[in-house]
């Protein structure tokens, strides 16, 4: 089986929703993620922190230098991630459609390097 990553996108800018629906998201997405534990796709998953409490880590100059983040300066950040194992792509984009409803945001479908790529 190939694994996949699910990354959740954000846009931060926009307004939040009400607590109503956070809450029904956080229960959609506890439901999903029973979906995916019970079907044997699932590898672990994580909901992130906002952008604002990354710390970026670079190397110059052979010194180690951290800033405040996040590091890429763009409207939508990742907010959350899943990764899955699925038999295709088109297993893993029946999987991330599920996940995009539940969480009520775009979720970007990515394999993972295998062995044999390196």
């Amino acid at each position: 089986m190939q694994q996949y990553l699910l990354s959740v996108h954000h846009a931060y800018d926009e307004p939040t929703p009400s607590e109503e629906e956070i809450q029904q998201a956080y229960r959609d997405v506890d439901a999903f993620n029973t979906q995916l534990r019970d079907s044997g796709r699932w590898v672990f998953a994580g909901g992130l922190h906002p952008p604002s409490t990354a710390t970026v880590v670079r190397v110059q100059d052979g010194e180690v230098v951290t800033t405040d983040g996040p590091y890429a300066e763009t409207k939508e950040q990742l907010g959350g991630f899943w990764v899955i194992e699925a038999a295709d792509l088109d297993a893993a984009l029946a999987w991330s459609g599920k996940a995009a409803a539940a969480c009520r945001a775009p979720v970007e479908v990515r394999p993972f390097q295998d062995d044999a790529e390196d």
